[in-house]
């Protein structure tokens, strides 16, 4: 899809960004035809609403430090997009210094046209230019589709932690680069 642009967020995608992590996070770890990871549903929700409520994107859009991107289809809707900032994952070599890839979400009809790609690279190349250290990214333990993409650009399993969802704890993978 040639005519998708790639641009930085705008406060006014709030929302747009919100639904499109919400749907995303559904379809790749929650539906049936995703990881169907058994979440309970009072965790679930809570966790959708904190991460991705359009007040939560919000603020989150406008933290200091940090970057997004989006993918913007000829109708103006969001296919996908991508965050980076300050590490935050719990690894006793990190520091807030570094830079996380914190979110790379592809919504499920862009998948195949390249965009994870393309935003992943952005978002190395900003990463690159923003740290004083090792990029460091979080990943579903169970996501090897993700993990080999990571590992193509460079990244190496550094660690181990669980991430919440609710009260639920995933079971994540640290990776590192550099």
């Amino acid at each position: 899809m040639t005519d998708v642009v790639i641009r930085p967020a705008r406060p006014e995608d709030a929302a747009a960004l919100g639904a499109v992590g919400r749907q995303t996070f559904i379809d790749t770890f929650v539906a049936g035809d995703g990881f169907a990871i058994p979440y309970p549903a009072d965790d679930l929700a809570a966790f959708l609403d904190a991460s991705f409520s359009p007040e939560a994107t919000a603020r989150k859009l406008a933290e200091l430090g940090a970057a997004w991107w989006v993918a913007e289809g000829p109708d103006g809707a969001l296919l996908a997009f991508a965050n980076a900032g300050s590490n935050t994952l719990p690894h006793p070599d990190g520091r807030p210094g570094h830079m996380e890839l914190r979110r790379l979400y592809v919504g499920k009809a862009a998948q195949g046209l390249g965009l994870g790609t393309r935003l992943l690279t952005l978002s190395l190349e900003w990463m690159e230019a923003n740290t004083d250290g090792p990029l460091w990214i979080g990943v579903w333990s169970g996501n090897l589709k993700a993990q080999k993409l990571y590992a193509a650009h460079g990244f190496e399993k550094a660690g181990e932690y669980q991430y919440p969802v609710g009260a639920w704890l995933d079971d994540e993978f640290i990776l590192r680069r550099g």
